[in-house]
């Protein structure tokens, strides 16, 4: 796994019990610069692999593109260790002929951690990035059983994660089917979601229509936003959104589910889109019940139109 992973001399103690020395392996953290045009924009810390996913993915987030054809290429570039052997924590990034380079305002003041994709940002109203897609429009139903399988089929895959104990993964599941379409790792969960959606954009599939995308861990803000800037229109979650996530939700038109274990979920918004195959739903129920004419009341008319 390269770099991926690292190896590392540790005690491990039991109060009242055995102290032992072992090698553990833990999750690598490492920073990649990402320049655009050969000018830096970003300096994210990740867990080195699938760079140019990640760095398409931050692309799509910051607005910057919005289709696959808009992004050409990427090269690694300086960045060399103390051996003089090359990093590879410096991706170079290069559009599409027409496409504008990065507003300067998009230039990170200090680097992004790995727990957060808005660190440099000046408030919040600079993250409500306008998406090129509408997830309101999305005519997606989910079956309510098949998106409990999420949860279990993620977890199955994320193999870095059975290893260390200490990576997010995010999964893109197409929502009629749940065939898994990709799935990315990264000690943060918001590299995580880049990945898959740079994957996306370099198999030009953007806009994700009719996807669901799984994160492993809450759904916050800032995953949310990058959902929306892809064109998704479900966002799942194991664990709790925040309260702007749902509010957010609400005014993209995105389903928001959380708390997605074992046979139940909690849908913060978007209830519309996640159904059950054969139940019907109140309102479905009472217009049933508006639209169909008594027996009776049919016969009666029969009768005194004879």
């Amino acid at each position: 796994m390269g770099r991926i992973t690292v190896r590392r001399r540790v005690t491990r103690l039991t109060v009242g019990g055995t102290k032992s020395i072992r090698e553990d392996v833990l999750a690598a953290e490492e920073p990649l610069e990402i320049r655009v045009g050969g000018t830096s924009l970003a300096i994210t810390m990740r867990t080195p692999g699938n760079d140019v996913d990640l760095a398409a993915g931050f692309l799509v987030s910051e607005g910057v593109v919005s289709r696959g054809d808009d992004f050409t290429s990427a090269r690694y570039c300086a960045g060399t260790d103390d051996d003089g052997m090359n990093t590879y924590n410096v991706l170079d990034v290069s559009l599409a002929f027409g496409v504008a380079p990065p507003e300067p305002s998009l230039a990170r003041n200090f680097y992004t951690t790995s727990s957060c994709g808005l660190c440099g940002k000046a408030s919040i109203d600079a993250v409500r990035t306008t998406s090129a897609y509408s997830s309101a429009s999305d005519a997606l139903r989910v079956d309510a059983a098949l998106l409990t399988t999420f949860p279990d089929r993620l977890r199955e895959q994320q193999a870095v994660f059975e290893k260390t104990g200490g990576l997010h993964a995010a999964a893109l599941f197409d929502g009629t089917t749940g065939e898994l379409l990709a799935l990315r790792e990264d000690v943060g969960r918001h590299n995580a979601v880049d990945k898959v959606v740079g994957w996306a954009v370099r198999e030009n599939l953007l806009p994700l229509r009719g996807t669901v995308l799984m994160v492993s861990g809450r759904a916050s803000f800032e995953l949310m936003q990058k959902a929306s800037m892809a064109g998704i229109p479900v966002l799942a979650a194991v664990s709790a959104p925040s309260s702007l996530a749902a509010e957010l939700a609400t005014e993209l038109g995105i389903t928001l589910v959380g708390f997605l274990r074992g046979d139940s979920m909690v849908i913060y918004s978007g209830a519309e889109r996640i159904v059950e195959s054969g139940v019907e739903s109140d309102a479905e129920k009472a217009q049933l019940e508006s639209s169909t004419v008594p027996a009776e009341s049919t016969s009666s008319e029969s009768i005194g139109v004879a």
